[in-house]
């Protein structure tokens, strides 16, 4: 009898606004949001997309964000971090992932309309059912400067079976 390991990998990532002035598009779980400033990073900066990178790299222990994706971004110029989290997955070997749940703090955007959308972008980069997939969102209420509106806070817990 042939007996399947669960693992449990998590990630977190948190970034500031840029000023309101920047060009520079806020993506948040592979989707624009034209009414907020972008992230300050020198990627796309997508909270969601680096947290699951994150919690991969917990699992397979191959630094995505401070490794592949940063030679990525510096040396072939890629900062869609889409590609980061494709990246990911090739690192996971034989394990599968089964369930994806993330939390999202910040006092903006408003993203109950937006989490549909998010989950099924999630699913189809992950190759995953639209079922695995869980997101939350939390305004903060003003008691940190994700609260307050200064930036975005991410939290992202991957299960995996092998």
């Amino acid at each position: 009898m042939k007996h399947s390991i669960s693992r449990t990998g998590i990630g977190q990532n948190s970034r500031r606004y840029l000023p309101e002035d920047s060009s520079k598009p806020c993506i948040i779980g592979g989707l624009i949001f034209e009414d907020t400033p972008g992230l300050d990073a020198e990627s796309d900066g997508d909270v969601v997309y680096h947290a699951l990178c994150n919690s991969i790299t917990s699992l397979s222990g191959v630094p995505i964000l401070g490794g592949i994706a940063r030679e990525l971004c510096r040396k072939d110029g890629i900062t869609d971090s889409q590609v980061y989290l494709e990246k990911a997955m090739q690192t996971l070997g034989s394990q599968s992932i089964v369930h994806v749940a993330i939390s999202i703090e910040g006092k903006r955007p408003y993203f109950e309309n937006s989490i549909e959308q998010m989950r099924r972008n999630i699913a189809r980069v992950l190759n995953l059912q639209l079922f695995q997939v869980g997101i939350t969102a939390t305004s903060g209420d003003g008691l940190t400067d994700f609260g307050c509106g200064d930036g975005l806070q991410c939290f992202a817990i991957v299960t995996t079976v092998q």
